[in-house]
């Protein structure tokens, strides 16, 4: 039988089974891979589509926004905020790949499984005040859910010299995850900061947390992954 109670400190514990767990252990999946050298920060999809015009739970959310994650979305911003500000002071690249509007010239298969997504208004694609890009950032419209599929994203981070991907956004189990895949393909460093990310399956965004962890990032708190950044890449 599922239990969703945490027993320690990670977001999947009470949900991955700790027998479970102990073979990922046992086997050396998840080892820590380290951050390098020139980091850059993507904010996925931060937009009020995502979560709704303010603060409210989610059942109230999807009643105007069918694609909100409600207050998943707004736990997340702080700890965004906080990223960007650190990156802003290092002068590191900021990069926002962001949902492009939606309309029959741009529907496809994920449209056909999910069409709430034909139903989102206009400016609910606008970007979340409290994340918003600034000038100098670099802004990627995309249409499917890996930042990379069909955007220029690749040649941004090798012109830049980047070699470390920091993953923010949503959602965990589908644009995040899906970008966090590809970027571990390309050979980059990847980090996924836990409390930075959002789903709005609690138990997917569990899930799909310790599977990056075991496979293709490295995952941790906000407050660690800050602590590496202000210490050259050296993990906490």
């Amino acid at each position: 039988m599922l239990t969703t109670t945490r027993t320690s400190g990670r977001p999947w514990d009470g949900i991955v089974p700790e027998s479970e767990q102990a073979i990922y252990r046992k086997t050396g999946w998840g080892t820590p891979a380290g951050l390098g050298k020139r980091p850059a920060l993507l904010i996925i999809d931060v937009q009020y589509r995502s979560m709704s015009e303010k603060p409210m739970p989610i059942e109230e959310a999807i009643q105007t926004l069918p694609t909100s994650c409600g207050e998943y979305g707004w736990r997340a911003v702080p700890h965004i905020a906080k990223l960007r500000a650190a990156f802003r002071a290092l002068g590191a690249p900021i990069i926002y790949p962001y949902v492009a509007p939606k309309g029959p010239q741009n529907r496809g298969q994920f449209e056909t499984k999910v069409p709430g997504v034909m139903r989102v208004p206009p400016h609910a694609y606008e970007f979340v005040a409290e994340v918003a890009p600034a000038q100098g950032d670099i802004l990627i419209p995309k249409y499917q859910a890996s930042a990379f599929h069909g955007t220029p994203l690749a040649s941004h981070l090798v012109g830049l010299g980047v070699d470390t991907l920091i993953v923010t956004g949503c959602t965990t189990s589908g644009c995040v995850r899906a970008t966090v895949i590809d970027a571990c393909a390309l050979n980059f460093r990847v980090a996924v900061p836990e409390d930075a990310v959002y789903d709005r399956s609690q138990v997917s965004h569990a899930v799909n947390l310790f599977d990056m962890a075991s496979k293709y990032a490295d995952v941790m708190p906000t407050s660690n992954l800050l602590e590496a950044l202000e210490n050259g890449g050296a993990m906490p």
